[in-house]
């Protein structure tokens, strides 16, 4: 999705082949479920159920959660932990209604080497993918540039034969033996994973010569490029491993139910209370059919849902080569990482000489691959997009083939950070941002492992405790939370569709520019009157509500007044071209647009803070006086208003005398609270709040002029450079 290298249908088609061929594909992670946390003779049918549920009920409402903020977690560290989790609950209950102790007999229902073996490897796994992800996107673009055009012509083909029969060798030779399609018996008399056990040599080469052929084909005959192919065979790969790892290692936990129930229901319905999970410990085959679903529900989430479009958006937004807006505020300990990678770096460029760091430099020269027509240009190119793929799909077949439950979700997030680094996309300027993003996903990490657990162990031993009326009780409350999330997710997306109606575009023409900019002018007066006039309002009549509204307000005009002034290199660099050069009013617009919002915050910080503290109410003469100057600034900000719609900049001499009028009313409004302070009418918090409105009153008439006449002129020499 990020390097643009199809389009979305096409992309969604190879992901969706993939995932449901992956989940037909595999057959041998189940045990994680089944016996990899406890050991299941030791539980019988309504303990092992509970712990069951309680697994679901939790993983249901914490993913759901994670994917509505965008954060990339894993259902691998979720399902993990919940067992472990809703084990120890459950075992706990158990032993205390035996008269036992906790603490000595915990380990006998608890797998804790196997537990901490499955954590330990999805660590590993985390650090790994984020190496072995710079390391080969370093070679890769040692060899090809970003000026690949030229090297691709000569090993291009190679390249490709190399990626896809690296994932032939990890996806196939790798993963066959413990897929459904192992045991096919074939007419020498070996099953097909004997086969290619034993033939892994030709397997390799015949299918590196035979892609390699295939793609300098495509190339001379159809001229597809080589990288599309490679990018497309690579979506469908990691897509296949995510279903041979993450799909079936979730969907083990109801299959795992299912089958203690059938296998109750076999042994004559004995008591649930006393039938022994052993046979949980032994193999059971899943049915194909339940895969089959499973996978179509994954492809039609992937394709519908806006809460995993908002995951893949993070991952992009911090893999991007480009610059622009970050997701995430830089961190203190991302300021530490970078400052000491920095000085490390400097030391390590003394020592390699200097013909050599030029050499390298060379190769890591970032030409222009975007399209400048293109509304949503690719975040990176293809070369970088391949090396994703190919080194995620592989490392996760890799672990597949390992019966080890690594984190797909973080080997690749990883990959694609370790190649971000690589290929210099975190500069001095961005580096904090990202940096602070990727910690804020692996705290995400920890986040999932703790809250899994805890959740998990909370609500089974609530069921356990409190019967089975806690079973619709959890049930309804994950419903509730799940359309909770739904309709909040629902509301962010309007506000920012809202958000982005006024966003300058690159394709916009300098009409269209000259409406998007009038209409954020419109925004801030609006914004603008409205906070100060309920501000004022609801600290007079101390209206708590008002206050909460006029706060929200401000704090939303702050946001959207710094997303404009973050567009402004854009804006200016489509403004600056041909005979049109009015970037600098544009910049000065959202300069006096960003300041309008810090006076409105000054107004509204200072006045939340006295009500919040009790202190005394103002006078009755200050109550009268501040009344009378919400009525003069609504008339100017509605005079401002009706001058920005109507185009009717004549009008901003009268709109300057009218400012002019507010000064001189303000004047008098300071001496006369500075009559009340000798008088001692009033005290030191009164006399600097009420300071602080004339001020900052005074500020937003500067600014508010002073952007009208900029949209002024921003609007006559663009027109007239246009004439």
């Amino acid at each position: 999705m990020g390097s643009k290298a199809a389009p979305k249908w096409l992309i969604f088609t190879m992901a969706a082949i993939g995932v449901f061929i992956g989940a037909s594909f595999s057959n041998g992670m189940m045990e994680v479920a089944r016996k990899g946390i406890f050991p299941p003779g030791y539980v019988f049918l309504s303990e092992i159920m509970i712990i069951f549920l309680a697994v679901m009920i939790t993983d249901v409402i914490m993913l759901d959660a994670f994917n509505a903020l965008g954060l990339p977690t894993s259902t691998t560290v979720s399902v993990v932990f919940e067992l472990l989790g809703s084990a120890v609950a459950v075992a706990g209950v158990k032993i205390k209604l035996a008269g036992g102790s906790i603490f000595l007999e915990l380990s006998k229902y608890i797998n804790s080497e196997k537990a901490l073996a499955i954590i330990t490897g999805i660590l590993v796994s985390v650090v790994i993918a984020f190496t072995v992800g710079a390391f080969v996107q370093f070679i890769a673009r040692l060899i090809f540039t970003f000026n690949y055009r030229q090297p691709m012509k000569y090993f291009g083909a190679v390249y490709g034969g190399l990626a896809i029969t690296a994932i032939t060798y990890f996806i196939l030779v790798k993963g066959i033996s413990d897929s459904s399609f192992a045991n096919i018996k074939l007419e020498s008399g070996d099953t097909l994973s004997t086969w290619i056990n034993q033939h892994t040599s030709l397997v390799i080469s015949t299918s590196f010569v035979g892609w390699t052929i295939i793609m300098q084909v495509l190339k001379w005959i159809f001229n597809i490029k080589i990288l599309k192919v490679i990018v497309l065979v690579g979506t469908f790969a990691l897509a296949m491993a995510f279903a041979g790892n993450d799909l079936v290692n979730f969907i083990g936990v109801p299959l795992a139910g299912f089958s203690s129930f059938q296998a109750w229901v076999a042994a004559g319905q004995l008591s649930p209370d006393s039938f022994s999970m052993g046979m949980l410990a032994g193999k059971i085959d899943t049915p194909e059919y339940m895969l089959i679903i499973s996978g179509l529900i994954m492809i039609a989430t992937l394709i519908f849902s806006k809460k995993a479009h908002n995951v893949i958006a993070t991952s992009v937004d911090l893999s991007r080569q480009s610059e622009g807006s970050e997701k995430f505020d830089s961190s203190p300990l991302a300021r530490i990482i970078v400052r000491s990678t920095t000085r490390f770096n400097k030391k390590l460029k003394r020592i390699i000489p200097q013909p050599v760091l030029q050499s390298l430099d060379s190769r890591f020269v970032s030409s222009n691959y975007i399209n400048q027509n293109d509304a949503e240009p690719p975040a990176f190119d293809k070369i970088r997009a391949s090396v994703n793929l190919v080194v995620a799909s592989i490392l996760i077949a890799l672990g597949t083939s390992l019966k080890l439950p690594l984190s797909t979700t973080y080997v690749t997030f990883m990959v694609a950070m370790g190649t971000s680094l690589s290929d210099r996309a975190w500069d001095r300027d961005s580096a904090v941002f990202r940096v602070s993003g990727v910690m804020a996903v692996i705290g995400g990490w920890f986040l999932t492992a703790i809250i899994a657990f805890s959740g998990a162990a909370f609500i089974a031993l609530v069921i356990s405790l409190g019967g089975k009326l806690m079973i619709f009780v959890f049930i309804g409350l994950g419903i509730f939370m799940v359309l909770r999330t739904h309709m909040l997710l629902k509301k962010r997306n309007l506000n920012s569709k809202t958000e982005s109606e006024d966003i300058i575009d690159v394709k916009d023409p300098y009409e269209v520019i000259i409406a998007k900019s009038s209409k954020q002018i419109v925004k801030a007066i609006v914004s603008s009157n409205y906070i100060v006039s309920v501000g004022i309002d609801g600290f007079l009549n101390e209206d708590r509500n008002k206050l909460k509204l006029a706060q929200k307000a401000s704090d939303e005009f702050s946001k959207r007044s710094k997303k404009n002034k973050e567009k402004v290199y854009s804006t200016v660099q489509i403004l600056s071209e041909g005979l049109v050069d009015t970037g600098h009013f544009y910049v000065q617009m959202m300069d006096y647009k960003r300041e309008m919002a810090h006076a409105n915050h000054y107004i509204i910080d200072p006045i939340i803070n006295y009500t919040n503290n009790n202190h005394k109410p103002f006078t009755p003469e200050q109550h009268a006086e501040l009344i009378k100057l919400t009525v003069q600034l609504d008339e100017f900000f509605n005079f401002a208003l009706h001058t920005v719609k109507e185009n009717k900049f004549e009008n901003i001499e009268t709109l300057i005398a009218d400012r002019e009028k507010i000064f001189d009313m303000l004047f008098k409004l300071e001496k006369n609270q500075i009559k009340r302070i000798k008088n001692k009418e009033v005290n030191t918090r009164n006399s600097l709040l009420y300071f602080k409105i004339n001020a900052e009153s005074k500020n937003l008439l500067l600014h508010t002029v002073n952007m009208l006449k900029a949209q002024r002129d921003f609007i006559n020499f663009t027109r007239q450079a246009l004439s």
